[in-house]
């Protein structure tokens, strides 16, 4: 078996799948923690629109993670010069664009039906841009020490 392929700064691919994989488990937690004040404060619908908003930026973590995985194996095998098995690009990017249409549904149906403060699923969508800077902070201060 190969070693782990090396990428800027010494990290490893196991190393940017462990930060996407926590920077997914942290937007989980803040949806968690905030999930029993938004509904204090602004009622039901708007906890359901944070957890719209938290659901879709863990999935398109997710989604990102997998279609990053599936294009680093394939540079791997063309820089190794080794053949070797790959996956097919095209199941994951068929996940892709499927994930993308059933947020464009979710997103229709709960503007629609819900009537809670937009602010909430605003806030649910920042939570992967906040998870993954949180996380390349991190990484700056571990590069560092």
């Amino acid at each position: 078996m190969s070693e782990p392929v090396q990428v800027m700064g010494g990290l490893t691919d196991a190393d940017f799948r462990r930060t996407i994989l926590r920077a997914i488990r942290l937007t989980a937690v803040v949806v968690a923690v905030a999930l029993p004040l938004v509904w204090w404060k602004l009622g039901w619908q708007s906890a359901v629109y944070l957890v719209v908003g938290g659901g879709i930026s863990a999935s398109g973590l997710y989604e990102w993670l997998r279609l990053m995985t599936a294009v680093m194996r394939r540079m791997d095998v063309e820089t190794m010069g080794e053949p070797a098995k790959v996956r097919p690009m095209a199941p994951v990017l068929i996940g892709f664009f499927l994930r993308m249409g059933i947020t464009v549904v979710v997103l229709y149906v709960s503007l629609k039906t819900l009537n809670g403060s937009v602010y909430a699923l605003a806030a649910g969508l920042a939570l992967g841009v906040f998870s993954l800077s949180v996380e390349a902070f991190r990484m700056m201060r571990l590069w560092t020490v």
